[in-house]
């Protein structure tokens, strides 16, 4: 790169400082809020399981409809304590899509259940139903969909399948609190909201995030809700009775206020994400090589990530050109599951993911906050059409 080029773009990414998330950007918004939220648990001095915990768990519940909320001390726990309520035994199938974080494969491990990958959809990034009904086998127990960068997967079919089967259903909805689905009946649930269990994560980056590790788990069901409170404490019910084996896993309670002091603004960062997404969206639709996120007829999105696809191979020259701008990009993500050393000899599928492989050469994900500001956008979509020979 020339040098002139080069100072141009360190002077670009000055004037514009974009960032992948500003979440000192959004605490500056609502600070006086916070801070109080914050001073008034130290000042009653219940950090563990206090106050702030339980009108954390009841406010959330409410937002979703949904009959309890139990805060744990993260959204991968959230997924593992949702496992060990089941009752399940070691080699248990768990069927997962291969094109998420590893955090859902993770804690399937860690119980010695069998994980099970299928194959998503290359539009919406989400369970491919097809795949997932030639998937399902006698040994079968649950099925984890994961509502990937913020909309949900297709629950409908996934309910009925499970349904049919007797399979139990976990929701993982670290990405897309907020979102609501559609049925065909007109009824309309939260995401996470749909099976036995829903999971979430309140890690900072997330359109509900804390100021450090947290998560949720969801159900309607008083039983499973009974017994995740247990597993969550140690396994007790009763102080210093323990009736089954349990983990450490409590949403702590400065957490739990940060949670509920942003909890009444998460409709309106979702607003402002989802009208980012509009933008990009206008800017990149009649691009050749660049593919929009779809959007499911079924669920609003709430554009926890804003991920294109770029074909042709062109991908990777993209982000180059976008770190030399100065503009924040990430690869979510770069590999499949089964692609993932940890994970190659312990996950079982069928066929060819042909699908996830593809996505994991194609994908980028661009700045998309409640704090992107106007001509940040501008500059990105500029970039991008520059790139793309079709700059204005």
């Amino acid at each position: 790169m020339h040098t002139k080029t080069l100072h141009q773009n360190i002077l670009s990414a000055e004037i514009h400082n974009i960032k992948m998330v500003d979440l000192v950007g959004q605490y500056h918004h609502i600070k006086s809020e916070i801070d109080a939220a914050i001073q008034s648990v130290v000042d009653r001095g219940h950090f563990i399981n206090g106050p702030a915990v339980k009108d954390f768990e009841l406010s959330l519940a409410k937002y979703l409809d949904v009959k309890h909320v139990i805060g744990c001390a993260s959204g991968t726990d959230a997924l593992q304590v949702a496992l060990m309520a089941l009752n399940l035994e070691e080699g248990d199938e768990v069927i997962l899509p291969a094109f998420t974080y590893p955090a859902t494969v993770e804690v399937v491990a860690l119980l010695k259940l069998k994980p099970v990958l299928v194959d998503v959809q290359l539009e919406t990034y989400n369970l491919d139903i097809n795949h997932l009904n030639r998937t399902i086998s006698n040994k079968t127990k649950v099925i984890i969909p994961v509502h990937l960068f913020g909309q949900c997967a297709d629950m409908e079919s996934i309910i009925s399948i499970a349904d049919e089967h007797g399979i139990i259903i976990i929701e993982d909805n670290a990405q897309a609190l907020g979102s609501s689905f559609l049925f065909s009946d007109d009824v309309v649930n939260k995401s996470g909201t749909m099976g036995n269990l829903g999971t979430t994560s309140f890690f900072p980056t997330k359109n509900l995030g804390c100021f450090g590790d947290g998560g949720a788990i969801m159900t309607n069901d008083d039983e499973l809700a009974n017994k995740v409170r247990m597993i969550c404490n140690h396994g007790q019910q009763k102080k210093y009775h323990h009736s089954i084996i349990g983990v450490n896993s409590r949403l702590d309670s400065i957490q739990a206020a940060v949670l509920n002091t942003k909890l009444v603004h998460l409709e309106h960062y979702i607003s402002k994400r989802q009208n980012a997404a509009d933008i990009y969206d206008i800017a990149f639709e009649e691009i050749d090589g660049l593919f929009i996120p779809k959007r499911s007829y079924w669920s609003t999105h709430t554009f926890h990530q804003y991920t294109l696809r770029v074909v042709d191979h062109k991908r990777d020259a993209l982000k180059k050109l976008l770190d030399a701008k100065g503009i924040p990009s990430i690869i979510y993500y770069p590999l499949p599951i089964h692609k993932q050393i940890a994970y190659a000899d312990i996950v079982a599928y069928s066929g060819i993911l042909e699908q996830s492989e593809k996505l994991c050469k194609e994908v980028i994900s661009l700045p998309i906050h409640t704090e992107l500001t106007s001509a940040d956008q501008e500059y990105i979509i500029d970039t991008i059409k520059n790139f793309f020979g079709s700059g204005v």
